[in-house]
C-alpha cells in the first residue's frame, strides 16, 4: 500500500522537524516514495517470472520517468572479439523509453567504439557519463547531435560475473544531476535478476530437449535399426537442438578420403549422401579432427587464412565432433551456421549423440556383443530417465533440500552404490557440510553435519583441482587415522566425487560409496550431468531468495518511514498543536467582558484547532498506530473493533508479541478488510480470528456484505498481497455475489529464513 500523500499545511511541520526546509529537500520524501514504487513494480515483474523484453521496456520507461531523462535505453552487448582494453561488437536495444524511442527502438543495433560511454562502462565495470564538448567530440558524434541530448550516463549490467549489457540515459539538459548513478542501479540489478532468471530457465530447457533428442536416438540404437537411420536421425536431432544451418555425419576412409553419411540443412555446398570428398582442404574441420582425434571449432571463417571458400557458401562458424568405435576414430559429426560462433558447449553436449552413433556402428560390427550393447542402451536410458525426473523436479521449482535427496538418490541407484551424498565446501575448504545424502550408513552423516577433508579422499582431490576424482581402497589401506579405519570397517573399496560448480564458484560435490569394488571409468562423467541440475537449482534458489529480500527490504523500508512520520506527528506537530489550543483557551479568558465578539473568535478558533488535532491523531493512527509497537497485535486490533463503523466479532486468543513485519502485515490486512465492509460491502457485522500454528501466523476475516470483492480493480488488497508475499506468506481471497467476503491471511513467523544457498 502507498505512502498516504499529506498535504502543505501537514507536511511542512514534518519535515520541519526533520530539519527539512529548503524547497529542494522538501522534494526528497516525495522522490524516494516514486523511486521505491518504480522499483517494486519492476520487481514484482521480475518476481512474477515476467519475459526478459517485458522486463526491459519496463526498466527503461520507470528509469526515464524517475531521473528526468528524455531516452533511457536497455542495451545488450554482442560482442564478436575482446582483446586486452579494446571492445569489438554491436549494442542490440532491447528496451527503448523517451521522445527519440521511434529513432532508437529495440532492435536498433549500433557498433559499440572504444570512446563509448557506454564502452568506458563495460571496461571499468562502473558508471561512466558524458557532457558537453566530450560527447560532442566523441564517436557517432554526427547522430547523437540530430538525437538533441547533450548529457548521458551508463551503468553496465552484469550477469555472473560477466558484462552482458548496459543502460543508458540521455538528456538534452548541460549534465544530470550528482548522485543519478546510485539512482539507476537499483534497476541495473532488477534487470540483472530477470536475465540470469531467464538464463537459468533457457539451460534447463536446452537440457529436457537433449535429453529428449537422446532418448529418441536411443530407442532407434536399442530397437537395432539400420545404421543409415541412426546416421540420419542422430544428424537432424544435431542440428535442430544445437543450432546451425547445416549438419552431416562423415565416415574416414582408410585411403584418406571421407564418405558423407548424412546431410541436413540448406548452408553450404551441395554434396549428396554416399559421395567421397577427396583432397580436403588440410585446414578445414574434417582434416582437423583426423589429424588430432579431438574436436574442432572455427567461429569465424572471415578470419581464417583460407577460408574464403566457407564464406561464399554462407558459412561463418562450424564446429566438428569426433565419432570413436571401439578406440578408433571413425567419423565425424559436423555444423555449420551463417550467424555468429555456436555455443561454446556444443562439443560437450554433442559427445553423447557421438557415443549412440558409435553404439550403433559397433552393433553393426561386431554382432556378438550385441548383448552387452544392449545391457549399455539400457544403462544409458535408466541414466536418461533419472535425469528427466531430476530434472522436473528443478522445473517445478523444488526446494534445494528436497532436489539434494533426490539427486542422492538417484545416483546411488544409477551407479548401484550403497550410499550417496551432497556436501557444502566451508569457506578456505578444510571441511565440507552435508546437506543431503541416502544409504545404509547416511544416518552416522545427517544433513547439517560438518566433516573434515582428508587430503586422499575424492572431496579433497575436487577441492585441489575443481574436476572429478576417483580413490580405490588402496588409498587407506595402510593408513592409521580414524577416517581411514572407519572406511575399512564400513567395507568401502571405492570413492568417487564431481564437482558442483555454481556460476563459476566451487560449491560442493557429488559422493558415491561402494563395497562391490572400484567404480568403471567412466563415473565421474555419468555423475556430471546431475551436479549441472544441482548446480542449476541451486542458481534458481539464490535468484528467488534474491528478488524476495529485496521486495522484504522494500516492505521493511515503508514501514520504518510510516513509524517514523507517526512518531514525529504525536510528538512533535499534535503536541504544538495541543500547546496551541492551550495558548488560546487562556488568551480567550483574558479578553475583557466588553470585548464579547474577540472573546467568542477566539474560542471558534481554539474549537475548530482541536478539531484539526482529532483529524491529526485519527490520519497518525492510519500511518503506523502507536498502540500496536507499543503493546503489539492484539491491543492494536481490539482498539480498531472498537473504533469500526460496523460490529466486529474478534477472536485473539493467546497470540502474544510477534516479529514486528508480520504484526504491521496482520494490522493492515484487517483494516483494509474493515475499511471495504464498511463502505462497500453494506456488511452488519465481521468476524476476525488470529490463531498460531504450524510456525504461521493464520488470520481469516469474513463479513456478510454484497460479495464480489476482485482485488485486482482496486480494493486495496493488492498492495497487502504483496506484503504478504514479501514475507514469504500468502493472501487469498473468497468473494461470491451476494455470498459476502472471505480472506484468509498465511505468514511465516520466521521473517527472513529464505536466505540464499551459501556460495563456497
Amino acid at each position: 500500500m502507498d505512502a498516504p500523500d499529506f498535504g502543505a499545511d501537514v507536511a511542512k511541520p514534518i519535515l520541519q522537524a526533520e530539519g527539512i526546509t529548503g524547497p529542494s529537500d522538501q522534494n526528497l520524501l516525495h522522490e524516494l516514495a516514486a523511486e521505491q514504487a518504480a522499483l517494486r513494480r519492476v520487481a514484482t515483474l521480475v518476481a512474477g517470472g515476467a519475459e526478459p523484453a517485458e522486463v526491459f521496456t519496463a526498466v527503461a520507461d520507470e528509469l526515464g520517468h524517475l531521473i528526468g531523462a528524455e531516452a533511457s535505453f536497455v542495451s545488450r552487448v554482442d560482442r564478436v572479439s575482446e582483446g586486452g582494453d579494446e571492445l569489438d561488437g554491436f549494442l542490440t536495444v532491447v528496451g527503448s523509453y523517451g521522445r527519440v524511442s521511434d529513432r532508437v527502438p529495440v532492435g536498433f543495433r549500433l557498433r559499440l567504439l572504444p570512446d563509448m560511454v557506454q564502452a568506458v562502462a563495460l571496461r571499468s565495470g562502473r558508471p561512466a557519463r558524458v557532457s558537453g564538448e566530450q560527447l560532442a567530440n566523441g564517436p557517432h558524434a554526427a547522430w547523437v547531435a540530430t538525437l538533441g541530448m547533450r548529457a548521458g550516463i551508463a551503468t553496465p549490467i552484469v550477469v555472473g560475473g560477466r558484462s552482458w549489457g548496459v543502460t543508458v540515459a540521455a538528456t538534452s539538459q548541460p549534465d544530470f544531476p550528482p548522485g543519478t548513478e546510485s539512482r539507476m542501479a537499483d534497476f541495473v540489478e532488477l534487470t540483472a535478476t530477470a536475465i540470469a532468471n531467464a538464463n537459468a530457465e533457457q539451460e534447463l530447457h536446452e537440457l529436457a530437449e537433449t535429453q529428449a533428442a537422446l532418448r529418441r536416438l536411443a530407442t532407434l540404437v536399442a530397437q537395432g535399426q539400420p545404421p543409415e537411420a541412426v546416421f540420419a536421425a542422430a544428424t537432424s536431432e544435431a542440428l535442430r537442438h544445437f543450432g546451425g544451418g547445416t549438419a552431416r555425419m562423415i565416415r574416414y576412409e582408410l585411403d584418406g578420403t571421407a564418405t558423407l553419411l548424412a546431410n541436413e540443412g540448406t548452408t553450404g555446398p551441395h554434396v549428396r549422401v554416399g559421395e567421397r570428398w577427396e583432397g580436403y582442404p588440410p585446414t578445414g574441420l574434417t582434416a582437423t579432427v583426423m589429424r588430432t582425434g579431438k574436436a574442432a571449432r572455427v567461429d569465424d571463417y572471415r578470419q581464417v587464412p583460407g577460408g574464403e571458400p566457407y564464406v561464399r557458401e554462407g558459412l561463418r562458424s562450424a564446429v566438428a565432433v569426433p565419432i570413436h568405435v571401439n578406440g578408433r576414430l571413425w567419423g565425424a559429426i559436423a555444423l555449420g551456421t551463417g550467424e555468429g560462433p555456436l555455443p561454446l558447449d556444443v562439443e560437450q553436449r554433442m559427445a553423447q549423440f557421438t557415443d549412440l552413433v558409435a553404439t550403433a556402428v559397433a552393433n553393426a560390427q561386431n554382432w556378438a556383443s550385441l548383448e552387452a550393447s544392449r545391457d549399455e542402451l539400457a544403462e544409458l536410458l535408466e541414466e536418461q530417465a533419472a535425469l528427466r525426473r531430476v530434472a522436473t523436479l528443478v522445473a517445478r521449482e523444488g526446494r534445494p533440500a528436497e532436489i539434494f535427496s533426490a539427486v542422492a538418490d538417484e545416483v546411488a541407484r544409477l551407479l548401484v552404490a550403497e550410499s550417496a551424498g551432497i556436501a557444502r565446501f566451508e569457506p578456505g575448504g578444510a571441511s565440507v557440510v552435508v546437506v543431503g545424502g541416502v544409504g545404509q550408513d547416511s544416518e552416522k552423516r545427517p544433513a547439517g553435519i560438518r566433516l573434515e577433508l582428508v587430503d586422499y579422499l575424492p572431496p579433497a582431490i575436487v577441492w585441489r583441482t575443481g574436476r572429478a576424482a576417483r580413490v580405490d581402497e588402496d588409498a587407506w589401506a595402510g593408513r592409521s587415522d580414524p577416517v581411514a579405519g572407519a572406511l575399512r570397517e564400513l567395507g568401502i573399496r571405492s570413492m568417487v566425487a564431481s564437482p558442483i560448480t555454481v556460476e563459476g564458484h566451487l560449491w560442493g560435490v557429488v559422493i558415491a560409496m561402494t563395497r562391490r569394488g572400484p567404480f568403471p571409468s567412466d563415473t565421474p562423467h555419468r555423475m556430471a550431468d546431475f551436479t549441472e541440475l544441482v548446480a542449476t537449482a541451486l542458481g534458481n534458489a539464490e535468484s528467488r531468495a534474491e528478488v524476495a529480500a529485496s521486495r522484504a527490504r522494500t516492505v521493511a523500508a515503508a514501514d520504518a518511514t510510516r513509524r517514523r512520520i507517526e512518531r514525529d506527528l504525536h510528538d512533535g506537530t499534535q503536541q504544538r498543536l495541543v500547546s496551541l489550543g492551550l495558548e488560546l483557551r487562556m488568551a480567550q479568558s483574558l479578553v475583557p467582558a466588553e470585548q464579547a465578539e474577540l472573546r467568542e473568535e477566539l474560542g471558534r478558533v481554539a474549537n475548530e484547532l482541536n478539531s484539526a488535532v482529532e483529524d491529526l491523531r485519527e490520519i497518525a493512527r492510519g500511518i503506523h498506530p502507536a498502540i500496536l509497537s507499543e503493546g503489539g497485535l492484539g491491543p492494536a486490533l481490539r482498539t480498531l473493533a472498537r473504533r469500526a463503523a460496523i460490529a466486529v466479532e474478534l477472536d485473539v486468543g493467546t497470540i502474544g508479541r510477534l516479529p514486528e513485519p508480520i504484526e504491521v502485515a496482520a494490522y493492515y490486512v484487517v483494516s483494509e478488510a474493515l475499511t471495504n465492509a464498511t463502505r462497500h460491502a453494506l456488511a452488519s457485522v465481521v468476524g476476525v480470528v488470529l490463531e498460531q500454528r504450524d510456525e504461521c501466523l493464520h488470520v481469516s476475516i469474513r463479513d456478510d456484505g454484497v460479495g464480489g470483492v476482485d482485488p485486482a480493480r482496486g480494493s486495496g488488497l493488492i498492495g497487502l498481497r504483496d506484503r504478504a508475499e514479501a514475507l514469504g506468506g500468502s493472501l487469498e481471497v473468497s468473494s461470491s455475489t451476494g455470498g459476502g467476503t472471505m480472506i484468509v491471511v498465511e505468514l511465516p513467523l520466521e521473517v527472513g529464513t529464505h536466505a540464499p544457498p551459501q556460495l563456497g
